[in-house]
């Protein structure tokens, strides 16, 4: 079963800084495609937060969180993080990870992670 596991959530101060971490495991051969962050604040949609090319090179971010934000991702080890600073209390939600392009022995997935709890407040 492929999964992808987010870590690194919680409760921070207005202008505190947390980086979220998803590791992806189960039987796959590689992870191809776009990897990214949502997240979805109670009573509102999802919506994109950032999003990183297979290579690492390209990266794609919400006007809301640009400059405060950083993706990263690390092939070798199937991880994709989020590096967050500066934060505000409309940040506050569940951050879901994905990961497309998963190459498995059973074909081709788009997996979601199970979400962690982001909290900005004082």
């Amino acid at each position: 079963q492929v999964q992808l596991v987010e870590s690194g959530g919680g409760l921070v101060q207005p202008g505190g800084s947390l980086r979220l971490s998803c590791a992806a495991s189960g039987n796959i051969i590689s992870i191809s495609g776009i990897m990214g962050w949502y997240r979805q604040a109670a009573g509102r949609e999802r919506e994109l937060v950032a999003i990183i090319a297979g290579s690492g090179g390209t990266t794609k971010y919400a006007d809301s969180v640009k400059g405060r934000f950083t993706i990263s991702r690390d092939n070798a080890k199937r991880t994709v993080s989020l590096q967050m600073n500066s934060l505000k209390p409309e940040d506050t939600a569940v951050y879901y990870c994905n990961a497309e392009g998963v190459d498995t022995p059973r074909g081709i997935l788009e997996v979601w992670g199970q979400g962690t709890l982001v909290t900005v407040s004082s």
